[in-house]
């Protein structure tokens, strides 16, 4: 069947199960959006920004495990996407943005809204295509959905130039394959055996959980490695929700701003179980002293990750689900009461920083929120104070529930994030928290969440100051607050005025519960203003260059 190259892209997308699409339109992908304007099986969503395009297809694969797709045009539109398709790869989120540019002809000659995407987008994709023969674009465009969620998902790049989005193509329908997991069953079969016996032979053994468990579905096999070995289990921020945070065996991240129980517990421990996490800076701080007694065991799909960091023991190459369950088979029920004990004293000695204290309370908020949602909601988040405040007072029950940047650290995420988790989870409650400094940063897409009336909440913490580097300015640069603190310019009750979204202040802890049930029960926008005390900071913290063990509390 004989199509433009336009509607081929689009049929291979319904191919591939993609019901929506983020974007924005210009000169260079005009026929894809004239395809688009008889396509009744996609819904795109026009963001504000070609970031915040990037941002809510990643929000979406996140929330859903599903591929996040976004379309952009060439030139400024293409590096707009930038940050966004570099905050997927630092978190191996799988989306796939298509990218207009400029007719074959004009390719290498400086012309308008002309950049080299593939060149620009090298390093932060896991691959990267320019269509330039019209035949390859169904083949290309199939290809790049399946590198995208396949093994260590992440970004992929699809750069169409206009003639090849006009030119006839021959197209015939193809189901959608089923991903190959390569199980690698032989290789790591005996040191399965080995990983088993250094489990039983263990005393004080740790579970640390990142976001490869979530990635690959494996909650369910996670419990039940748990509950059979016996052990605490900490996580990385990406591995939040991947084990549920009311269960007595969960103590909580590790890392800069992890729990005590929790850095004390990898601190100690004989055994440490790395499960689809990286050993990032922000979670072993001092390399030399992180789990200075254990051995380490890893297990990962991706090999660059063994001893790349911190050196391990014993390194398994595998599909976490896969090898949990073959190692739930070889694995009898342990008991680790001793060391059981000892987690739930370290637990019960841990101090609040937030006690005695009468100001509004960034942990009652939380805390808050999650007794009145019982955690079946999903919470995005900016990035800085309020992000860890999110990440450390929220119990997270299921995973996908928390929606964050983590390696790149993106300010100006969140808001993004939160459209694309709402419309690949329309009968869920989202929240987004964020920061006012975060928020600012693209503040626009609330013209998205007016025009499509998007029911998501804006839980705002005003702090009036870049929070988390005015904390660092105070604690170790003799407070000396360069270009962190922020006055009055802006009102935020007449920003969300301005796009026609309900908007709430609240300055006191007795005002919390009636206004987040209120926020919640409305079926549209809201914003909620947090006045936060500019001096409040994120505890517990391991200062720079200090052994996770030494935490200032």
């Amino acid at each position: 069947m004989k199509m433009k190259g336009a509607e081929v892209l689009l049929k291979c997308m319904i191919e591939q199960g993609v019901d929506t699409i983020f974007g924005y339109p210009g000169g260079t992908v005009i026929p894809i959006y004239d395809a688009l304007y008889s396509t009744k099986e996609i819904k795109h969503i026009l963001t504000a920004h070609e970031q915040g395009a990037t941002h809510a297809a990643d929000g979406y694969a996140r929330s859903t495990g599903k591929v996040g797709v976004a379309i952009v045009t060439s030139g400024p539109g293409t590096t707009n996407t930038i940050t966004g398709i570099a905050t997927a790869y630092a978190d191996s989120i799988p989306i796939v943005v298509f990218t207009g540019q400029v007719p074959l002809n004009l390719l290498g000659k400086n012309s308008f809204q002309e950049v080299n995407t593939r060149s620009i987008t090298d390093s932060i994709t896991k691959k990267n295509y320019i269509v330039d023969k019209p035949e390859d674009l169904p083949s290309i465009v199939r290809e790049a959905f399946k590198v995208a969620a396949s093994g260590r998902p992440g970004p992929v790049v699809v750069d169409i130039p206009k003639d090849m989005q006009t030119a006839e193509i021959d197209y015939e329908v193809q189901e959608k394959l089923s991903l190959e997991v390569n199980l690698q069953q032989k290789s790591y079969e005996n040191d399965l055996d080995k990983v088993a016996d250094m489990i039983t032979s263990s005393e004080r053994p740790v579970v640390y959980s990142g976001g490869g468990t979530i990635i690959a579905g494996a909650q369910e096999e996670l419990m039940e490695f748990i509950q059979k070995i016996d052990s605490p289990i900490t996580c990385s921020l990406m591995g939040i929700g991947a084990f549920p945070g009311d269960n007595e065996y969960y103590m909580g991240m590790v890392g800069m701003h992890g729990t005590p129980c929790s850095n004390r517990a990898v601190s100690n421990c004989d055994l440490l179980i790395a499960v689809g996490a990286r050993f990032s800076d922000r979670v072993t701080s001092k390399v030399s002293s992180f789990a200075p007694k254990a051995k380490i065991i890893h297990i990962d799909i991706d090999p660059k990750e063994f001893g790349k960091i911190v050196d391990v023991d014993m390194p398994v190459t595998g599909d976490i689900k896969n090898v949990l369950q073959r190692l739930n088979k070889k694995l009898n029920k342990l008991n680790h009461a001793t060391w059981m004990n000892q987690i739930k004293q370290w637990k019960q000695s841990e101090r609040d920083p937030f006690k005695d204290r009468c100001e509004l309370s960034p942990k009652f908020i939380m805390e808050t929120l999650y007794n009145i949602t019982k955690g079946d909601c999903i919470v995005t988040t900016e990035v800085g104070q309020h992000q860890m405040w999110a990440a450390q007072y929220f119990k997270y029950l299921k995973p996908r529930t928390f929606i964050s940047s983590g390696g790149l650290g993106t300010m100006g995420y969140g808001l993004g994030a939160s459209i694309g988790a709402f419309m690949g989870n329309s009968n869920k409650k989202v929240i987004n928290v964020a920061g006012d400094g975060s928020f600012k940063m693209n503040s626009t897409e609330l013209v998205t969440i007016s025009r499509y009336r998007l029911p998501i909440v804006q839980l705002l913490f005003n702090n009036h100051a870049l929070g988390m580097v005015h904390q660092w300015q105070d604690m170790f640069y003799d407070r000396r607050f360069s270009q962190t603190e922020f006055g009055p310019e802006v009102d935020f009750m007449k920003l969300g005025e301005a796009y026609g979204i309900k908007t709430f202040k609240i300055e006191s802890n007795s005002e919390v519960e009636g206004c987040l049930k209120e926020a919640l029960s409305l079926n549209e926008p809201v914003i909620i203003e947090c006045v936060i005390d500019t001096k409040t900071k994120v505890h517990p913290m391991v200062p720079p260059g200090a052994a996770i063990s030494e935490f200032i509390e």
